[in-house]
């Protein structure tokens, strides 16, 4: 199959350009800069010229693809609506090129929060949050299963973890070494689900080829690991005493930082059998490689 990736030059996009790659899949990736391209060709991959707010790029290389799977997305937390708008835009773009095919195409988002238990695939985002916006996009996404696309949403945890993760738990380490604590928020009871990057990856082949039209689907390896274990742990490996701090000392973190945010993957192994078989975050986070 040919297979056009956004984002197939990010942390977690490269882990998917070598997974389709691994099970014979011929991969393209959207480049917007020459650095971009030429990690795309050192990788083995093709390269398509352009960017998420050019809408005829998008729509090229979806049109010249056997399906989609889509990854990018602005990551400026200080004008995160603007990202979603522009993530919306690209999605209609791709899903439009696509109509009528039957192709997949497979969209990213993030897990939901839901009070007192384990979020599953079919719970949605609260109104009025953040995550609603990235919510919303990807039911559009999943609308276009009535249009003759094969469409599929992989929703991401908190943190998706492994060698080269510059995410959340990056920026806790940073924000330890500069504060000399490992803190938390509160009593550090409220929990992040996690997924090792290999194993998502595995989600995003297995959502593009096999997922049933308008399917959901969990990328849980974790259900949720409690901020205060990461921040114990974090003090350990840097030497550094553990304990709370005001919400405000993490920045845009320290609001994510008091939500518990479990999540279940169940109805995501029963429907794919896909199974995680990697460290979770506490071991991987053991393993040494964030603090080198």
């Amino acid at each position: 199959m040919r297979v056009f990736v956004t984002g197939a030059t990010g942390f977690i996009g490269s882990a998917v350009v070598r997974e389709l790659q691994a099970a014979d899949h011929e991969v393209v990736g959207l480049a917007r800069s020459d650095r971009s391209a030429a990690a795309l060709e050192a990788a083995g991959a093709g390269v398509h010229r352009g960017a998420l707010d050019d809408p005829g790029s998008l729509s090229a290389g979806a049109a010249a693809a056997d399906g989609v799977v889509h990854l990018a997305f602005i990551h400026d937390f200080s004008r995160f609506e603007e990202s979603v708008r522009v993530d919306g835009r690209a999605i209609a773009v791709l899903g439009a090129a696509l109509e009528g095919t039957g192709r997949p195409f497979v969209v990213s988002s993030g897990t939901p929060a839901a009070p007192g238990r384990a979020a599953t695939e079919r719970d949605r985002a609260t109104p009025g949050t953040p995550a609603a916006g990235r919510d919303a996009n990807a039911r559009a996404a999943l609308d276009l299963a009535a249009r003759g696309v094969r469409p599929s949403v992989v929703r991401l945890p908190r943190s998706v973890h492994g060698e080269g993760d510059q995410a959340f738990v990056p920026t806790l380490i940073r924000l330890a070494r500069e504060k000399g604590v490992s803190g938390y928020v509160g009593d550090g009871s409220t929990r992040w689900p996690a997924v090792h990057v290999r194993d998502a990856a595995r989600l995003y082949r297995l959502a593009l080829e096999e997922a049933p039209a308008g399917s959901v689907l969990h990328a849980i390896g974790d259900e949720g690991v409690p901020i205060r274990e990461i921040a114990t742990l974090i003090g350990r490996r840097l030497g550094l005493p553990t304990g709370p701090l005001p919400p405000e000392e993490f920045g845009f973190l320290g609001a994510l930082l008091g939500v518990d945010q479990s999540a279940s993957a169940a109805l995501t192994r029963d429907l794919l059998g896909w199974r995680p078989v990697e460290p979770g975050l506490v071991e991987d986070l053991d393993q040494g490689h964030y603090f080198a």
